[in-house]
């Protein structure tokens, strides 16, 4: 198992602390109708954003989904500009154009979400093309569901990047569905990392809810990608514990489902390892779970008390 150090230890729990406590106060925010439009939260998800994008470089760039929330937060985006952005103020960190699917923050290496399932794949791809042709030692990571599998665009893109050994690292989040589609009904190969033989990549599979196997495989891949052999395949297996969106009633899920993956939370799982392994103490752990609320908290007042944009601002920040 990967051994943090103390510091290390206490940024992983924080974030992931952190991505939970901001998608609970969207869901409250949604349900008071301070938050409008749809949303795609990333609760129970939190050991793959985390794991993943700490284990890289502060310049590396990433591809989002709709469900980004997660990913801005891991990838250093501010509490204030983000929680902002997904109200649609002047003060998000896209002023407010973005909101909660195309969130994107280019300052800190995040390439945006978008609304279109696979949709991050071109982008990622392209991406991965434009730092070879430059030279760059920088890579990227490309998140994804488990059901862009089965769009085409994967497909195109995966082969692209094999045939060109491109920097790109492939992170599927299977959460198995694709809105309310399992996996089980939708893919004739259960087995995910068996598709990237179709490329020639190398693929593993990794508890998703366990961030420290989670950064033990992604470090590993992302050596694997910087040293120019190409891309691979990371398939990380999750659950997120909300929704597809907020107007989902989850009835295609079953109770005892649920229960098994909220045993496997994340969060209280690795804050407990923290205390037994003697990373961090109890109060510690319950230190930076107050300060996360105190950020959340100003988050929240800050991005409630920012202006709307102004109208002059809507043909402004286009590409043409």
């Amino acid at each position: 198992m990967y051994e943090p150090s103390k510091e290390e230890a206490a940024r992983l729990l924080r974030q992931m602390m952190e991505i939970r406590q901001f998608e609970d106060k969207i869901m409250e925010l949604l349900a008071k109708n301070i938050a409008e439009g749809g949303s795609h939260l990333y609760a129970g998800m939190e050991a793959v954003a985390v794991g993943v994008i700490s284990s890289l470089n502060p310049d590396d760039y990433i591809t989002s989904t709709h469900r980004g929330h997660g990913h801005a937060i891991a990838k250093d985006g501010d509490l204030n500009a983000l929680m902002a952005e997904i109200l649609g103020k002047k003060t998000g960190v896209c002023k407010g154009k973005g909101g909660s699917l195309h969130l994107a923050d280019l300052n800190k290496g995040n390439l945006g979400a978008n609304g279109i399932v696979a949709g991050g794949l071109g982008i990622a791809t392209g991406a991965a093309l434009a730092l070879k042709m430059s030279k760059s030692s920088k890579i990227v990571v490309c998140f994804f569901g488990d059901g862009a599998l089965n769009n085409g665009i994967t497909h195109e893109c995966m082969n692209m990047a094999s045939l060109w050994k491109l920097p790109v690292l492939y992170l599927c989040e299977n959460n198995l569905y694709a809105m309310s589609v399992s996996i089980f009904r939708a893919c004739s190969v259960k087995d995910f990392k068996k598709r990237a033989a179709a490329y020639d990549m190398p693929a593993e599979v990794v508890d998703g809810m366990d961030v420290l196997a989670v950064k033990e495989a992604a470090t590993k891949w992302i050596e694997y990608v910087r040293n120019g052999n190409g891309p691979c395949l990371l398939v990380c297996n999750t659950y997120r514990y909300y929704g597809h969106s907020r107007s989902d009633p989850r009835v295609y899920r079953t109770k005892e489902e649920e229960k098994f993956y909220k045993e496997k939370d994340p969060i209280p799982n690795f804050a407990k390892i923290c205390i037994q392994k003697g990373w961090l103490t109890e109060h510690e752990v319950k230190q930076i779970e107050a300060s996360v609320t105190k950020a959340i908290e100003e988050a929240t007042e800050y991005a409630i008390k920012s202006p709307l944009p102004d109208p002059e601002e809507l043909y402004t920040d286009l590409y043409v």
